[in-house]
């Protein structure tokens, strides 16, 4: 990780080294938090933060399905997002909002911890390594089952629910692949550990829907934006075999962007490079995100 100057902690900023909590905060050692990831890119105009309003919106969203009650408004948060870009003098960067129950008493009753929120901003680059926006990665159907919408708040961005999300990720990891596909519990595809999964079949798009997935932004971005272009795309329930014969597959996400998958579980996806769709798509978001397309310019807040 590459360390900025200051973290937003409250209302003040922290030197980054000095940002810290006590070890006995209550999300430590219970998982209840919220949390968001969301990108600022560089244009020519400036950084500009990629659809800030909605990410801040799940961010109070996840706080409230929680049961976590905040002490700042959404426009505070936003503010305070922008602040936190300008301080640190970044032009792109990843932004983190934490939501998180600090010091107070100990026990799974959270009701006398306070509520604190925290923001930092770092570089991040491709977050499923170099090369894997241009080539595509290799990934494996997990062992690990997603979350059962009754096990836990799937529409939420709980900090607990990414134990079940590194599970999966580092059993990819020891078994040589770049990431893992989660199936639901009645067995069809879900989601990756930290994204969003599209296929194309026959030049058109699917991806599961709403049920036991998080709502992702670039989720819905790709599904506009594909639309946009005259493309067809479902919301569809599918099984783990449709992926091994798709044309293309790719994940979205705010860290992983627009990423191809070009194999499953050794089955190698289409010819084994990005496919066609996915290349369209992934040059569309770019240009929109880096500000050299303004059809949907309302997605970019700038920070200047």
């Amino acid at each position: 990780m590459q360390a900025t100057q200051k973290i937003w902690m409250d209302g003040q900023f922290v030197d980054w080294d000095k940002a810290q909590v006590h070890v006995l905060s209550h999300t430590l050692h219970y998982g209840l938090g919220a949390f968001e990831g969301i990108r600022c890119y560089d244009t020519a105009q400036g950084p500009a933060v990629f659809r800030l309003q909605e990410h801040v919106e799940r961010l109070f969203q996840s706080a409230h399905i929680a049961g976590m009650k905040m002490s700042w408004a959404q426009d505070d948060i936003t503010r305070a997002i922008l602040e936190t870009i300008r301080i640190n003098q970044v032009r792109e960067c990843y932004i983190r909002p934490l939501i998180y129950l600090g010091y107070g008493e100990m026990g799974i009753n959270n009701s006398h911890n306070p509520v604190c929120t925290a923001i930092a901003v770092w570089p991040w680059g491709a977050y499923l390594g170099e090369g894997a926006l241009d080539a595509g990665i290799r990934v494996c159907v997990s062992s690990f089952a997603r979350h059962h919408v009754n096990v836990m708040m799937t529409k939420a961005k709980i900090v607990g629910n990414y134990a079940n999300s590194q599970l999966a990720k580092m059993e990819a990891i020891n078994a040589g692949y770049d990431e893992a596909i989660l199936l639901d519990v009645q067995g069809n595809v879900s989601e990756g550990s930290g994204e969003n999964i599209f296929i194309v079949r026959r030049g058109e798009l699917k991806t599961p829907p709403l049920t036991s997935i998080l709502e992702g932004i670039t989720r819905n971005s790709v599904i506009d934006l594909a639309r946009h272009l005259g493309l067809t795309v479902h919301e569809a329930i599918f099984s783990r075999d449709e992926l091994y014969i798709a044309d293309e597959v790719f994940f979205t996400g705010t860290a992983a962007e627009i990423t191809p998958i070009r194999e499953v579980d050794h089955r190698t996806i289409g010819t084994g490079r990005p496919g066609p769709l996915t290349n369209k798509l992934q040059q569309a978001f770019f240009r929109v995100v880096q500000g050299k397309d303004d059809t949907f310019k309302a997605w970019l807040t700038h920070v200047a």
